[in-house]
């Protein structure tokens, strides 16, 4: 005997399969009549308008001045409203003279930070940083030296307490870096330098500044998407900062005891002086990346005021953020 539903049953499906269809075509007029080809400009999210490449074919001698480049890394975020969340604080930054380490320092001091600002040898970005975070209203004093040695870190650190008294937060920032073609051409000496000062720096000021800090002090490390991805034109770089980012997260577990918070940022691409002072021809420079533009120093720092700040990162530490314009 024939099921008496079965002829609703094909009643529904020719209903359900009209619907279908007449959604399908729907849709396919929809996209008829909004087809645009899709828009490559590289994305402008921020509250000012950022430098697209091309950028200048310009080569400076190492370590880079931000003084002497064609196209300024932009850095004050005029943009950003300081709210106190680091005042009365004391911040050492090594590498704190121009890019990324720049910008740090000055929202640092719009949020009520006095700095040490430890350097290499760019003594006019130096002065020109330090005068940017005295027009904040802090204090700031300048140390010139090679993060790969450790009498130096202690030196950095001894400086924060003689001027300030204590010592809040480390941001390790300083780095060299520059592209080879081929691990053949990567010399024990260019392997050498990368390492002494991308890893043995942040251990020395790290081991400097922890015997000093107090519970609630937070150090910072400056990591890399390299470090996450890895780079074929920079494997010495690569290495360091993935590096970097295992320390953070073993240094994180060794100082909780202490209260001090450990934690570090992987940018993507950044315009700063390491990126002509590196590449022959930056003029492409981050056209790659997701946002089809590197960013810019002040577009960073905020991620540092975070990490940094114990009003809005107290349960954070061992953490990598990425700031690397998409995936």
């Amino acid at each position: 005997m024939a099921d008496p539903h079965i002829e609703q049953f094909r009643k529904d499906a020719r209903k359900a399969l009209d619907e279908e269809r007449d959604i399908q075509e729907e849709v396919e007029a929809e996209e008829r009549a909004f087809a645009k080809p899709p828009e490559n400009k590289p994305m402008q999210a921020g509250a000012r308008k950022y430098p697209e490449p091309p950028f200048p074919k310009q080569h400076l001698e190492k370590p880079g001045l931000e003084a002497e480049m064609e196209l300024a890394p932009m850095y004050d975020a005029p943009f950003y409203k300081g709210s106190e969340k680091l005042q009365d604080k004391v911040a050492l930054i090594t590498g704190g003279d121009s890019g990324i380490g720049r910008s740090v320092a000055v929202l640092f001091a719009r949020e009520g930070c006095d700095i040490v600002l430890a350097h290499l040898e760019e003594n006019v970005d130096a002065e020109d940083t330090k005068a940017a975070i005295e027009k904040e209203g802090r204090r700031c004093v300048t140390i010139s030296g090679d993060v790969a040695k450790a009498a130096f870190a202690k030196a950095a650190v001894d400086l924060a307490v003689a001027e300030f008294g204590k010592l809040d937060i480390l941001v390790n920032n300083a780095a060299f870096q520059e592209h080879i073609p081929d691990i053949t051409a990567l010399t024990d000496e260019h392997f050498d330098r990368t390492i002494k000062t991308n890893l043995y720096g942040y251990f020395y000021m790290a081991r400097a500044a922890a015997a000093v800090m107090q519970p609630g002090s937070a150090i910072i490390n400056t990591g890399s998407i390299t470090g996450i991805e890895g780079s074929k034109d920079l494997l010495d770089y690569s290495m360091t900062k993935g590096g970097i980012h295992a320390f953070t997260r073993a240094l994180s577990g060794s100082l909780m005891p202490k209260g001090i918070r450990v934690n570090a940022v992987a940018p993507g691409p950044v315009w700063t002086p390491l990126n002509p002072a590196d590449k022959q021809d930056p003029s492409q420079f981050g056209a790659h990346a997701k946002m089809k533009r590197p960013a810019q120093p002040e577009e960073l720092a905020p991620a540092y005021v975070f990490l940094a700040s114990p009003q809005t990162a107290s349960y954070i530490t061992g953490e990598i953020l990425p700031v690397i314009g998409g995936y």
